[in-house]
């Protein structure tokens, strides 16, 4: 089994609403256990800023399921919510970003894992801690939650649960 940490925002829509969608999906499926979710942060907009704020938080689980079908099963997920093709970093109604699967190292032209902004981005490496404060970064070898300080944009405006 494989533990794995998804990434969730959205800011178009009812945002909560889209990003409880997920939760839901993953709690109900028995190809994934034991799901952990954190608190959900408002937040400005990575990338392009002229937009509206996202809610975003993280969720974790087991499952014996591929990288690649789960990438398949993230993707589906997100059209069946809603999302629209844009411009990168801009508006979406819900993206899902796989953040860490188990200690896999993957660089292709389809994913990046762990995920490439992870140590970017306070309203991922917060959620993230707050389940699981261990983590360690498999390329850097080091405690995610050390990088928390070391980040120079700050996103999180508030804690909405």
């Amino acid at each position: 089994m494989n533990k794995v940490f998804l990434g969730l925002g959205s800011n178009i829509g009812n945002k909560k609403n889209n990003i409880n969608k997920v939760i839901e999906f993953f709690r109900f499926d028995n190809r994934f256990n034991e799901l952990q979710q954190s608190s959900i942060y408002e937040t400005k907009a990575y990338g392009n800023i002229k937009q509206e704020n996202f809610l975003n938080g993280v969720i974790s689980f087991y499952t014996n399921i591929t990288l690649d079908v789960l990438f398949d099963i993230v993707k589906e997920l997100e059209n069946r919510i809603g999302r629209k093709k844009r411009e990168k970093w801009g508006p979406r109604e819900i993206d899902i970003d796989i953040l860490l699967y188990g200690d896999s190292v993957v660089r292709n032209d389809k994913l990046s894992i762990p995920h490439k902004d992870l140590l970017n981005r306070d309203f991922v490496i917060v959620p993230l801690i707050e389940i699981d404060e261990t983590i360690i970064h498999p390329v850097k070898k080091k405690n995610i939650k050390s990088f928390l300080s070391k980040l120079n944009d700050k996103y999180i405006i508030s804690k909405i649960n």
